[in-house]
């Protein structure tokens, strides 16, 4: 019976992580999730269970919800701006344009918006396409309280989330011109590649230092970025695939420093988030494959 539950939940496994990041923004937590849902999963006598891959879905959510009200706790004290948890997610991940916009660092601050069931409903109809009573069971609400709940995270996301998806060859473009003002330390090729009300965010965690609180305007974000270009000449920066995305890594000595993370609308860069708490990189070893 062990070695049936290994192979269901093996089978399931990369679905049940995507879940679980998609809800939490963080990838040790997800994989904490998962390790609960394993615990129990292995006491299921599963001769009683008529859908497997729902029933894992259901224990996934609900220790994600529980684990999702305690990340709030724990943002309210965080040092200066909170990001996700940035993953090297594997090529696959690209080439699903709705699962790379459900988990870019974009979306999943637009999740962050959403009350913890609103997220978990969001989650599971918009990305996963559950019904609506295989969602009321796994969030502990009714059938109709889960429409009502679906429809007001539905317009709430929409309000804000990215205007659409960019063609590849756009993302490309307006990465390759962030890069070459970087590396260069052309402030008008940055302007030119910045939108006119691009956001630049960064998470230290209060272990390295990162800018306090948002950057907004294409001006000031240049000049925040010029500041840095004398300590990032040093460095190595290269592209990568992150949440689906192409991005910048930065190393010094051969060490991940930061994750420069873009969001890019009609050819320029609306949204940079740099993560360098080290704490959040250790997921940038392996690629992970996210399912739906």
């Amino acid at each position: 019976m062990a070695d049936r539950a290994t192979e269901l939940f093996l089978t399931h496994r990369n679905l049940l992580f995507t879940i679980a990041y998609e809800m939490l923004g963080s990838a040790a937590d997800a994989e904490d999730v998962l390790q609960e849902t394993w615990l129990r999963w292995v006491g299921v006598d599963l001769d009683e269970v008529q859908n497997h891959r729902a029933y894992l879905v259901r224990i996934t959510t609900r220790q994600a919800l529980g684990r999702l009200r305690t990340l709030g706790r724990r943002k309210e004290s965080y040092v200066g701006p909170w990001l996700p948890e940035p993953l090297l997610t594997a090529p696959d991940v690209a080439e699903d344009v709705e699962l790379a916009e459900s988990v870019s660092m974009a979306m999943l601050l637009v999740l962050e918006t959403l009350t913890p069931t609103e997220r978990a409903v969001f989650v599971l109809r918009e990305v996963f396409d559950l019904g609506y009573g295989e969602i009321a069971d796994a969030v502990g609400k009714s059938g109709a309280a889960v429409r009502q709940i679906a429809h007001r995270a539905r317009e709430h996301v929409a309000a804000r989330r990215p205007r659409g998806p960019v063609s590849r060859t756009a993302t490309r473009d307006a990465l390759a011109a962030f890069q070459h003002a970087i590396e260069t330390g052309e402030l008008q090729g940055l302007l030119d590649v910045l939108s006119p009300d691009v956001v630049f965010l960064g998470d230290g965690g209060g272990v390295k230092q990162a800018v306090l609180k948002p950057v907004v305007g294409a001006e000031r974000v240049a000049r925040i970025l010029a500041a840095g270009l004398g300590q990032l000449a040093t460095a190595t920066r290269l592209p990568a695939l992150v949440n689906g995305h192409p991005a910048l890594t930065v190393h010094f000595d051969g060490a991940l420093d930061t994750v420069l993370a873009l969001r890019i609308d009609d050819g320029l860069v609306t949204g940079i988030y740099a993560v360098r708490n080290p704490a959040k990189l250790s997921h940038m070893v392996e690629e992970q494959s996210l399912r739906r």
